[in-house]
């Protein structure tokens, strides 16, 4: 995932997580917003409670790989991933396949609020 399809700053986590519109998931809690700029961008959390440092930047990594899979960037929407402690004890398949039944909702939940 390029830096420029990245949410970085943290008012802007904000003001997606505060619009309240959000998909739920075993491993996951995707908060949407309609994109600001020409491109989707996707901002992934990771909690402390995850692990360490090592841990954490981990699951970013691979959670940043299956982004690249899943998503397009042409989207409508902005979207913020939560990652839940839930996320740890699957493996990366099972991952995988939640992220793209999450994404399914988003595209779901967006056209009903638009």
């Amino acid at each position: 995932m390029k830096k420029e399809f990245r949410i970085c700053k943290n008012y802007e986590f904000s003001s997606i997580i505060q619009k309240k519109t959000f998909v739920k998931s075993p491993s996951f809690v995707c908060y949407i917003q309609p994109k600001v700029e020409a491109h989707a961008r996707i901002g992934i959390s990771v909690g402390k409670k995850m692990g360490n440092a090592v841990k954490r930047n981990k699951i970013k990594r691979q959670l940043r790989s299956m982004i690249d899979e899943v998503f397009t960037f042409e989207e409508k929407y902005d979207v913020v991933i939560i990652v839940r402690p839930v996320y740890a004890n699957h493996d990366y398949a099972e991952n995988l396949n939640e992220l793209k039944e999450s994404k399914k909702k988003m595209e779901w939940r967006f056209k009903k609020t638009q």
